[in-house]
């Protein structure tokens, strides 16, 4: 039951998480930990972290690591990340095989044009999820690491944007903050 749990999830989370993967985080945690519960809100930030720093798309690896999480086997891992992929594939088949043909078409321009701000909406949405108690702690209970994070983030946001920091460098760096000012 499980396991047809987790595809129906992931596939409608694939279906619908137009964007990319941090697009789809917020509709993640809303199913993974608030519906079903498969996670806490403090293993959702832990997969957010891993899924940033390992290879992939941070949506695929967020699935499979809740498939694996919530059933405790490879199995769950393969449903779920197979569950995300399949909407993306079948529709870039379908897709692709008429958008060249009617890329001019004024009403495919403004479905395009449509699907911009929702995009943007659903970005701001996933860093609207980031920012909670387990990344910027509380300033009523925890003032100094509250402080700490708020710097750590302002620092690498300015680093990245303004002075186009590699990231690899700045999740390092990040890291080392972390050690040293916690």
């Amino acid at each position: 039951m499980i396991y047809l749990q987790l595809f129906y999830t992931f596939f409608k989370i694939g279906l619908f998480g137009f964007g990319g993967g941090y697009a789809m985080l917020s509709m993640i945690q809303g199913e993974v930990v608030t519906r079903y519960g498969w996670v806490t809100s403090q293993e959702f930030t832990d997969i957010v972290a891993i899924s940033q720093m390992t290879p992939g798309p941070i949506g695929i690896n967020a699935a499979t690591y809740v498939g694996f999480t919530s059933t405790g086997s490879v199995w769950g891992s393969i449903v779920a990340t197979f569950a995300v992929v399949f909407p993306s594939f079948i529709l870039m088949l379908t897709i692709s095989k008429f958008f060249l043909k009617y890329q001019k078409h004024p009403v495919v321009e403004s479905i395009f044009a449509g699907l911009r701000p929702a995009v943007v909406g659903l970005l701001a949405s996933a860093a609207l999820v980031l920012m909670n108690t387990e990344n910027f702690c509380s300033p009523k209970e925890d003032t100094y690491s509250f402080i700490i994070s708020i710097i750590i983030f302002l620092v690498t946001f300015i680093g990245t944007r303004k002075y186009k920091t590699n990231p690899i460098l700045m999740i390092i760096a990040c890291g080392i903050a972390g050690l040293l000012f916690y």
